[in-house]
């Protein structure tokens, strides 16, 4: 009859030390951060779309928060970690990228009533002022261009870290953004106030350099 092999104990726990040493060693590749600000590259970043996330929530009924997303977004950044004054930013966004939890929602919102994508295909947010206001943290003003209205707009930023991305190998840059406005200033007012006038946005912004 033939033997079935059966691995010993140490050949085991040998195996698990050796699968541990490289997982260990592939953990501490991609953990190679740079939380300090003053540790950033300066130069000009552009926004990589695959791993920037746009949400936006707003108020249902007044019962619950209704959240969705916009993808493919594009920009760019220009960061100087000693001497903010010279720091801008630019994101830009297409409109039809609007995407919730229903399909028939997802095309109300692209429709004339609500965003109008066909007519207004891209909203921007244009910085004009970065003042930091603590460690990796910053007031970033500028303007929003949104259903073809222009209005000053103010983003709360969060530098995350820096690092070296272990699988395209390019120095990356990562932020926590937030901000509000209210839409019905940009003309967007179906079933306020039913639906909520207050839109919450919530970025996730990774920029590598170029």
């Amino acid at each position: 009859m033939a033997r079935i092999f059966q691995p010993s104990g140490n050949m085991i726990a040998g195996g698990v030390a050796c699968a541990g040493i490289f997982l260990g060693a592939g953990l501490a590749a991609a953990a190679q951060v740079w939380s300090d600000p003053a540790d950033v590259r300066p130069g000009a970043y552009r926004l990589e779309p695959g791993h920037t996330q746009v949400v936006w929530g707003v108020s249902h009924l007044g019962l619950t928060t209704y959240y969705g997303v916009f993808s493919g977004a594009s920009g760019s950044l220009r960061l100087d970690p000693v001497n903010a004054a010279v720091d801008s930013l630019s994101v830009s966004i297409p409109v039809a990228s609007v995407s919730t939890t229903s399909a028939v929602l997802n095309d109300k919102l692209k429709s004339a009533e609500w965003l109008d994508a066909a007519r207004y295909p891209t909203m921007e947010f244009v910085s004009t002022r970065i003042v930091p206001t603590g460690r990796g943290l910053a007031l970033v003003a500028g303007t929003l261009t949104l259903h073809g209205v222009t209005r000053p707009a103010t983003l709360n930023v969060k530098f995350n870290g820096a690092a070296i991305n272990p699988l395209d190998r390019a120095y990356t840059v990562g932020f926590a953004v937030s901000g509000e406005v209210r839409r019905s200033e940009f003309g967007v007012t179906k079933l306020v106030p039913i639906i909520g006038d207050d839109v919450t946005l919530i970025i996730s912004a990774a920029f590598e350099a170029k």
